[in-house]
Protein backbone atom coordinates (compact mmCIF):
# COMPACT_ATOMS: atom_id res chain seq x y z
CA UNK A 1 0.00 0.00 0.00
CA UNK A 2 1.11 4.01 -0.22
CA UNK A 3 0.66 5.24 3.12
CA UNK A 4 1.47 8.62 4.74
CA UNK A 5 2.37 9.47 7.67
CA UNK A 6 2.09 12.83 9.25
CA UNK A 7 5.14 13.33 12.07
CA UNK A 8 8.54 11.59 12.69
CA UNK A 9 7.92 11.59 16.73
CA UNK A 10 8.14 8.73 18.82
CA UNK A 11 4.81 7.20 17.43
CA UNK A 12 5.08 8.48 13.53
CA UNK A 13 8.52 7.94 13.04
CA UNK A 14 8.20 4.03 14.57
CA UNK A 15 5.03 3.93 12.89
CA UNK A 16 6.59 4.52 9.60
CA UNK A 17 9.82 2.43 9.39
CA UNK A 18 7.91 -0.57 11.02
CA UNK A 19 4.90 -0.16 7.87
CA UNK A 20 7.92 0.07 5.54
CA UNK A 21 10.38 -2.50 6.89
CA UNK A 22 7.41 -5.24 5.86
CA UNK A 23 6.96 -4.07 2.41
CA UNK A 24 4.91 -0.61 2.28
CA UNK A 25 5.77 2.72 0.32
CA UNK A 26 5.61 4.77 3.13
CA UNK A 27 6.32 8.88 3.08
CA UNK A 28 6.41 10.56 6.28
CA UNK A 29 5.73 14.05 6.31
CA UNK A 30 7.85 16.22 8.99
CA UNK A 31 8.23 20.09 8.65
CA UNK A 32 10.48 20.89 10.99
CA UNK A 33 13.64 21.18 8.02
CA UNK A 34 16.14 20.42 10.75
CA UNK A 35 14.92 16.88 12.12
CA UNK A 36 14.27 15.83 8.13
CA UNK A 37 17.46 16.78 7.05
CA UNK A 38 18.96 14.32 9.40
CA UNK A 39 16.32 11.45 8.40
CA UNK A 40 17.53 12.19 4.52
CA UNK A 41 20.87 11.40 5.92
CA UNK A 42 19.57 8.01 7.50
CA UNK A 43 19.35 9.63 11.26
CA UNK A 44 16.83 10.16 13.54
CA UNK A 45 16.32 12.93 15.70
CA UNK A 46 15.12 11.06 18.60
CA UNK A 47 16.62 8.17 20.77
CA UNK A 48 14.61 5.23 20.71
CA UNK A 49 16.74 1.33 20.35
CA UNK A 50 16.18 -0.04 17.54
CA UNK A 51 14.79 2.52 15.50
CA UNK A 52 17.82 4.12 14.06
CA UNK A 53 19.17 0.61 12.03
CA UNK A 54 15.26 0.52 10.76
CA UNK A 55 14.71 3.72 9.41
CA UNK A 56 18.28 3.72 7.65
CA UNK A 57 17.61 0.53 5.65
CA UNK A 58 14.16 1.04 5.19
CA UNK A 59 15.17 4.84 3.35
CA UNK A 60 17.92 3.65 1.93
CA UNK A 61 15.76 0.90 0.23
CA UNK A 62 13.58 3.39 -0.89
CA UNK A 63 10.41 1.93 1.14
CA UNK A 64 10.71 5.10 3.09
CA UNK A 65 11.06 8.47 2.67
CA UNK A 66 10.50 11.90 3.90
CA UNK A 67 8.84 15.22 3.16
CA UNK A 68 7.56 18.01 4.12
CA UNK A 69 4.95 18.91 1.06
CA UNK A 70 1.32 18.04 2.09
CA UNK A 71 0.38 18.04 -1.49
CA UNK A 72 2.83 15.27 -2.63
CA UNK A 73 1.50 13.74 0.20
CA UNK A 74 -2.06 13.53 -0.53
CA UNK A 75 -1.47 12.64 -4.22
CA UNK A 76 0.92 9.85 -2.74
CA UNK A 77 -1.29 7.94 -0.23
CA UNK A 78 -4.13 5.66 -0.15
CA UNK A 79 -4.33 5.78 3.79
CA UNK A 80 -2.91 8.68 5.71
CA UNK A 81 -1.63 8.31 9.41
CA UNK A 82 -2.07 11.15 11.50
CA UNK A 83 0.36 11.24 14.17
CA UNK A 84 1.47 14.92 15.21
CA UNK A 85 1.68 16.04 18.85
CA UNK A 86 -1.25 16.49 21.40
CA UNK A 87 0.58 19.07 24.14
CA UNK A 88 -1.32 20.13 27.03
CA UNK A 89 -2.81 23.43 26.88
CA UNK A 90 -2.41 26.16 29.99
CA UNK A 91 -5.72 24.08 30.95
CA UNK A 92 -4.68 21.03 31.05
CA UNK A 93 -6.87 19.95 27.59
CA UNK A 94 -5.11 18.40 24.57
CA UNK A 95 -4.30 21.01 22.42
CA UNK A 96 -5.07 19.41 19.04
CA UNK A 97 -4.02 22.03 16.34
CA UNK A 98 -1.69 19.89 14.67
CA UNK A 99 -3.87 17.47 14.55
CA UNK A 100 -6.90 20.03 12.66
CA UNK A 101 -4.19 21.54 10.60
CA UNK A 102 -3.45 18.25 8.93
CA UNK A 103 -7.02 16.79 8.45
CA UNK A 104 -7.80 20.42 7.12
CA UNK A 105 -4.37 20.33 4.82
CA UNK A 106 -5.64 17.07 3.02
CA UNK A 107 -9.07 17.92 2.68
CA UNK A 108 -8.32 21.03 0.87
CA UNK A 109 -5.75 19.42 -1.75
CA UNK A 110 -7.57 16.23 -1.72
CA UNK A 111 -8.70 14.78 -5.26
CA UNK A 112 -10.07 11.21 -4.51
CA UNK A 113 -11.66 9.59 -1.34
CA UNK A 114 -9.09 10.02 1.98
CA UNK A 115 -9.28 7.16 4.54
CA UNK A 116 -7.67 8.71 7.88
CA UNK A 117 -6.11 7.34 10.80
CA UNK A 118 -5.49 8.85 13.93
CA UNK A 119 -3.25 7.78 15.57
CA UNK A 120 -2.58 11.25 18.21
CA UNK A 121 -3.79 10.90 21.36
CA UNK A 122 -6.96 13.07 20.95
CA UNK A 123 -10.38 13.45 23.47
CA UNK A 124 -13.15 11.41 22.54
CA UNK A 125 -14.92 12.70 19.91
CA UNK A 126 -11.95 13.86 18.38
CA UNK A 127 -12.59 11.65 15.22
CA UNK A 128 -15.67 12.71 15.05
CA UNK A 129 -14.89 16.69 14.51
CA UNK A 130 -12.10 15.88 12.31
CA UNK A 131 -14.58 13.83 9.79
CA UNK A 132 -17.21 16.71 9.93
CA UNK A 133 -14.42 19.27 9.44
CA UNK A 134 -12.98 17.90 6.40
CA UNK A 135 -15.77 17.40 5.09
CA UNK A 136 -17.44 20.85 5.62
CA UNK A 137 -14.03 21.67 3.58
CA UNK A 138 -14.45 19.27 1.06
CA UNK A 139 -17.71 20.70 0.32
CA UNK A 140 -16.62 24.13 0.41
CA UNK A 141 -14.18 23.11 -2.29
CA UNK A 142 -17.30 22.25 -4.10
CA UNK A 143 -16.22 18.71 -3.62
CA UNK A 144 -18.70 16.76 -2.08
CA UNK A 145 -18.26 13.48 -4.54
CA UNK A 146 -15.01 13.03 -2.32
CA UNK A 147 -15.66 10.60 0.23
CA UNK A 148 -13.58 10.75 3.63
CA UNK A 149 -13.67 8.67 6.81
CA UNK A 150 -11.61 8.96 9.95
CA UNK A 151 -10.77 6.18 12.27
CA UNK A 152 -9.51 6.06 15.66
CA UNK A 153 -6.62 3.84 15.62
CA UNK A 154 -4.38 4.79 19.16
CA UNK A 155 -0.94 3.54 19.53
CA UNK A 156 -0.02 1.51 22.86
CA UNK A 157 3.84 2.17 22.35
CA UNK A 158 6.56 2.22 25.12
CA UNK A 159 9.49 4.63 24.57
CA UNK A 160 12.38 2.64 25.14
CA UNK A 161 10.16 -0.65 23.46
CA UNK A 162 8.45 1.39 21.08
CA UNK A 163 9.85 -0.71 17.86
CA UNK A 164 9.32 -4.28 19.19
CA UNK A 165 5.30 -3.08 20.35
CA UNK A 166 4.40 -1.79 17.18
CA UNK A 167 6.06 -5.00 15.36
CA UNK A 168 4.60 -7.34 18.15
CA UNK A 169 1.45 -5.10 19.55
CA UNK A 170 -0.75 -6.62 22.55
CA UNK A 171 -3.49 -5.29 20.67
CA UNK A 172 -4.91 -3.22 17.39
CA UNK A 173 -7.84 -1.24 18.81
CA UNK A 174 -9.94 -0.11 15.43
CA UNK A 175 -12.25 2.48 16.23
CA UNK A 176 -14.70 2.63 12.98
CA UNK A 177 -18.03 1.68 11.99
CA UNK A 178 -17.37 1.29 8.21
CA UNK A 179 -17.00 -2.00 6.95
CA UNK A 180 -14.72 -0.74 4.10
CA UNK A 181 -12.37 1.57 6.46
CA UNK A 182 -12.09 -1.87 8.69
CA UNK A 183 -11.49 -4.48 5.77
CA UNK A 184 -8.40 -1.92 4.86
CA UNK A 185 -6.69 -1.89 7.85
CA UNK A 186 -7.48 -5.76 8.79
CA UNK A 187 -5.07 -6.11 5.86
CA UNK A 188 -2.82 -3.70 6.62
CA UNK A 189 -2.44 -5.43 9.76
CA UNK A 190 -2.16 -8.72 8.76
CA UNK A 191 2.02 -8.82 9.05
CA UNK A 192 1.24 -8.21 12.96
CA UNK A 193 -1.47 -10.26 13.13
CA UNK A 194 -0.76 -13.64 12.86
CA UNK A 195 -0.09 -15.74 16.00
CA UNK A 196 -3.55 -14.55 17.24
CA UNK A 197 -6.28 -12.49 17.04
CA UNK A 198 -4.97 -9.03 18.32
CA UNK A 199 -7.58 -6.70 16.40
CA UNK A 200 -10.54 -5.11 18.49
CA UNK A 201 -12.94 -3.16 16.46
CA UNK A 202 -15.37 -0.65 18.32
CA UNK A 203 -17.02 2.83 17.49
CA UNK A 204 -14.37 5.66 17.40
CA UNK A 205 -15.07 7.56 20.66
CA UNK A 206 -14.45 4.05 22.76
CA UNK A 207 -11.15 3.57 20.67
CA UNK A 208 -10.06 6.89 21.59
CA UNK A 209 -11.38 6.69 25.44
CA UNK A 210 -9.47 3.13 25.18
CA UNK A 211 -6.80 4.75 24.71
CA UNK A 212 -6.89 7.40 27.84
CA UNK A 213 -8.11 4.35 30.25
CA UNK A 214 -4.81 2.56 29.89
CA UNK A 215 -2.10 5.11 30.31
CA UNK A 216 -4.70 6.94 33.32
CA UNK A 217 -4.72 3.29 35.09
CA UNK A 218 -1.23 2.71 34.15
CA UNK A 219 -0.47 6.26 35.66
CA UNK A 220 -2.94 5.05 38.82
CA UNK A 221 -1.36 1.95 39.68
CA UNK A 222 2.19 3.91 39.65
CA UNK A 223 0.55 6.79 42.47
CA UNK A 224 -0.77 4.25 43.92
CA UNK A 225 2.40 2.53 44.98
CA UNK A 226 4.16 5.63 45.74
CA UNK A 227 1.16 6.64 48.21
CA UNK A 228 1.93 3.40 49.71
CA UNK A 229 5.95 4.02 50.42
CA UNK A 230 4.62 7.39 51.63
CA UNK A 231 3.13 5.29 54.29
CA UNK A 232 5.73 2.41 54.55
CA UNK A 233 7.77 5.40 56.05
CA UNK A 234 5.59 6.43 57.99
CA UNK A 235 4.51 2.77 59.60
CA UNK A 236 8.16 1.81 59.35
CA UNK A 237 7.72 -1.00 56.44
CA UNK A 238 9.68 -1.65 53.73
CA UNK A 239 7.67 -1.08 50.52
CA UNK A 240 10.00 -3.55 48.32
CA UNK A 241 8.60 -6.17 50.77
CA UNK A 242 5.23 -4.78 50.27
CA UNK A 243 5.52 -4.79 46.39
CA UNK A 244 6.82 -8.41 46.23
CA UNK A 245 3.36 -9.47 48.80
CA UNK A 246 0.88 -8.03 46.41
CA UNK A 247 2.33 -8.25 43.08
CA UNK A 248 1.81 -12.15 43.97
CA UNK A 249 -1.85 -11.45 43.87
CA UNK A 250 -2.44 -12.48 40.18
CA UNK A 251 -5.36 -9.66 40.24
CA UNK A 252 -2.39 -7.05 41.05
CA UNK A 253 0.62 -8.26 39.10
CA UNK A 254 4.29 -6.87 39.04
CA UNK A 255 4.05 -4.38 36.18
CA UNK A 256 3.63 -0.39 36.89
CA UNK A 257 3.83 -1.27 41.06
CA UNK A 258 7.46 0.06 41.37
CA UNK A 259 7.67 2.48 43.64
CA UNK A 260 10.07 6.08 43.08
CA UNK A 261 10.46 9.84 42.56
CA UNK A 262 7.11 9.69 40.03
CA UNK A 263 6.04 9.44 36.58
CA UNK A 264 6.89 11.80 33.46
CA UNK A 265 7.12 11.71 30.20
CA UNK A 266 5.05 12.21 26.93
CA UNK A 267 2.33 10.05 27.68
CA UNK A 268 1.13 9.70 31.21
CA UNK A 269 0.94 13.19 32.60
CA UNK A 270 -0.75 14.63 29.72
CA UNK A 271 -3.24 11.89 28.79
CA UNK A 272 -4.06 12.57 33.06
CA UNK A 273 -4.55 16.20 32.59
CA UNK A 274 -6.74 15.95 29.28
CA UNK A 275 -9.16 12.68 30.66
CA UNK A 276 -9.31 15.01 33.61
CA UNK A 277 -10.33 18.22 31.98
CA UNK A 278 -12.97 16.78 29.19
CA UNK A 279 -14.69 15.11 32.39
CA UNK A 280 -15.06 18.78 33.73
CA UNK A 281 -16.15 19.95 30.60
CA UNK A 282 -19.16 17.25 30.96
CA UNK A 283 -19.81 18.66 34.85
CA UNK A 284 -17.48 15.38 36.32
CA UNK A 285 -14.80 16.21 38.26
CA UNK A 286 -13.24 12.67 38.47
CA UNK A 287 -11.79 12.40 41.98
CA UNK A 288 -9.31 9.27 41.17
CA UNK A 289 -7.41 11.07 37.77
CA UNK A 290 -7.21 14.41 40.55
CA UNK A 291 -5.77 12.52 43.10
CA UNK A 292 -3.32 10.44 40.90
CA UNK A 293 -2.25 13.98 39.39
CA UNK A 294 -1.35 15.09 42.47
CA UNK A 295 0.34 12.61 44.56
CA UNK A 296 2.26 12.62 41.23
CA UNK A 297 3.19 16.10 41.00
CA UNK A 298 4.08 15.52 45.60
CA UNK A 299 6.32 12.87 44.40
CA UNK A 300 8.14 14.77 42.35
CA UNK A 301 9.40 17.26 45.14
CA UNK A 302 10.46 13.93 47.51
CA UNK A 303 13.83 14.15 46.76
CA UNK A 304 14.25 17.74 46.91
CA UNK A 305 12.94 17.70 49.95
CA UNK A 306 14.74 14.47 51.41
CA UNK A 307 18.06 16.57 50.42
CA UNK A 308 16.50 19.51 52.07
CA UNK A 309 16.07 18.03 55.51
CA UNK A 310 19.03 16.26 55.37
CA UNK A 311 20.90 19.74 54.75
CA UNK A 312 19.16 20.95 57.54
CA UNK A 313 17.35 23.45 54.64
CA UNK A 314 20.85 24.99 53.94
CA UNK A 315 21.85 23.95 50.59
CA UNK A 316 24.01 27.19 49.25
CA UNK A 317 27.34 26.05 47.68
CA UNK A 318 26.12 22.14 47.84
CA UNK A 319 26.92 20.46 44.88
CA UNK A 320 24.72 17.38 44.38
CA UNK A 321 25.46 14.75 41.73
CA UNK A 322 22.62 13.70 39.77
CA UNK A 323 22.19 10.18 37.58
CA UNK A 324 19.34 10.11 35.04
CA UNK A 325 17.47 13.23 33.27
CA UNK A 326 15.25 11.19 31.32
CA UNK A 327 12.15 10.62 32.87
CA UNK A 328 12.74 6.92 32.28
CA UNK A 329 15.22 4.38 31.14
CA UNK A 330 16.26 3.46 27.35
CA UNK A 331 14.75 7.68 25.79
CA UNK A 332 16.09 10.63 25.93
CA UNK A 333 12.87 12.48 26.44
CA UNK A 334 12.74 14.75 29.43
CA UNK A 335 9.02 15.73 29.04
CA UNK A 336 7.44 16.05 32.59
CA UNK A 337 10.78 14.51 34.09
CA UNK A 338 11.20 14.20 37.68
CA UNK A 339 15.20 15.40 37.02
CA UNK A 340 13.81 18.99 35.73
CA UNK A 341 11.24 19.15 39.01
CA UNK A 342 14.71 18.08 41.51
CA UNK A 343 17.19 20.59 39.32
CA UNK A 344 15.01 23.35 39.65
CA UNK A 345 14.05 22.62 43.33
CA UNK A 346 18.08 22.78 44.19
CA UNK A 347 18.72 25.31 41.97
CA UNK A 348 16.53 27.45 43.89
CA UNK A 349 18.17 26.85 47.25
CA UNK A 350 21.46 27.80 45.58
CA UNK A 351 23.20 24.42 44.95
CA UNK A 352 24.51 23.76 42.01
CA UNK A 353 23.90 20.17 39.85
CA UNK A 354 26.62 18.08 38.45
CA UNK A 355 24.27 15.82 36.06
CA UNK A 356 24.91 12.14 33.75
CA UNK A 357 22.73 10.93 31.50
CA UNK A 358 23.56 8.48 29.03
CA UNK A 359 21.02 9.67 26.11
CA UNK A 360 19.05 13.02 27.51
CA UNK A 361 22.43 15.24 27.96
CA UNK A 362 21.36 16.97 24.39
CA UNK A 363 17.81 17.38 25.36
CA UNK A 364 18.85 19.11 28.96
CA UNK A 365 21.01 21.48 26.92
CA UNK A 366 18.53 22.31 24.59
CA UNK A 367 16.14 23.15 27.38
CA UNK A 368 18.53 24.67 30.14
CA UNK A 369 21.27 26.25 28.21
CA UNK A 370 24.66 27.27 29.46
CA UNK A 371 24.18 28.39 33.30
CA UNK A 372 26.78 27.96 35.99
CA UNK A 373 24.96 26.04 38.17
CA UNK A 374 24.55 23.05 35.78
CA UNK A 375 27.34 20.59 35.07
CA UNK A 376 26.81 18.05 32.21
CA UNK A 377 29.43 15.08 33.13
CA UNK A 378 30.50 13.07 30.57
CA UNK A 379 30.59 9.70 32.65
CA UNK A 380 28.78 8.72 35.90
CA UNK A 381 32.00 8.95 37.61
CA UNK A 382 32.62 12.35 36.72
CA UNK A 383 29.24 13.76 37.96
CA UNK A 384 30.71 12.34 41.13
CA UNK A 385 33.73 14.36 41.48
CA UNK A 386 33.75 17.33 44.36
CA UNK A 387 30.05 16.70 45.10
CA UNK A 388 28.35 16.85 48.23
CA UNK A 389 25.99 14.08 47.52
CA UNK A 390 24.49 11.60 44.80
CA UNK A 391 20.88 11.63 43.90
CA UNK A 392 19.25 8.70 41.69
CA UNK A 393 16.69 9.89 39.55
CA UNK A 394 16.47 7.55 36.49
CA UNK A 395 16.78 3.33 36.57
CA UNK A 396 20.00 3.35 33.76
CA UNK A 397 20.93 -0.36 33.64
CA UNK A 398 24.61 1.41 34.15
CA UNK A 399 23.52 2.88 37.66
CA UNK A 400 22.67 -0.61 38.62
CA UNK A 401 25.39 -1.82 39.71
CA UNK A 402 27.80 1.08 40.29
CA UNK A 403 31.72 0.97 42.07
CA UNK A 404 30.18 1.57 45.61
CA UNK A 405 33.95 2.32 47.15
CA UNK A 406 34.26 4.88 44.52
CA UNK A 407 31.00 6.65 45.29
CA UNK A 408 32.43 6.06 49.38
CA UNK A 409 35.12 7.91 48.48
CA UNK A 410 34.20 10.53 45.64
CA UNK A 411 31.09 12.55 47.79
CA UNK A 412 32.01 14.87 50.75
CA UNK A 413 29.21 13.57 52.50
CA UNK A 414 28.67 9.99 51.72
CA UNK A 415 25.17 10.12 50.96
CA UNK A 416 22.56 8.54 48.05
CA UNK A 417 19.71 9.46 47.76
CA UNK A 418 17.49 6.95 45.51
CA UNK A 419 14.80 7.53 43.47
CA UNK A 420 14.15 4.38 42.06
CA UNK A 421 15.24 1.74 44.62
CA UNK A 422 18.06 0.41 43.09
CA UNK A 423 20.28 -0.46 45.58
CA UNK A 424 20.11 -2.66 49.02
CA UNK A 425 19.74 -0.62 52.07
CA UNK A 426 22.22 -3.06 53.81
CA UNK A 427 24.67 -3.27 50.79
CA UNK A 428 25.08 0.66 51.24
CA UNK A 429 25.33 0.43 54.77
CA UNK A 430 28.58 -2.00 54.56
CA UNK A 431 30.47 0.19 52.19
CA UNK A 432 29.66 2.92 54.50
CA UNK A 433 27.31 5.03 53.02
CA UNK A 434 24.06 7.04 53.75
CA UNK A 435 20.72 5.77 51.98
CA UNK A 436 17.78 7.76 51.57
CA UNK A 437 15.47 5.40 49.36
CA UNK A 438 11.83 5.97 48.86
CA UNK A 439 9.74 3.75 50.93
CA UNK A 440 12.15 2.41 53.29
CA UNK A 441 13.90 3.11 56.36
CA UNK A 442 17.03 4.79 55.79
CA UNK A 443 20.08 3.44 56.56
Amino acid sequence: MNICVFGAGYVGLVQAAVLANVGHNVLCIETDEGKRAVLEEGGIPIYEPGLQGLVATNHSEGRLRFSGNLTDAVHHADIHFIAVGTPSDANGHADLTFVHDVAKGIALVAEKDQLIINKSTAPVGTADALHQAMRDTLDARGRGDIQVDVVSNPEFLKQGAAVSDCQRPDRIVIGSSNPASIEVLQELYAPFNRNREKIMVMDRRSAELTKYAANCFLATKISFMNEMANLSELFGADIEAVRRGIGADPRIGYDFIYPGCGYGGACFPKDVRALKASAQIEDYEPAILAAVESVNEAQKRKLGHSLQDFYAGDLRGRVIALWGLAFKANTGDMRDAPSRVLMEHLWSLGATVQAFDPEAMPECRRLYGERADLLLASSKEEALVGADALAVVTDWQSFKAPDFPLIRRALVDAVVFDGRNLYDPHVMKRHGLKYFSIGRQPV
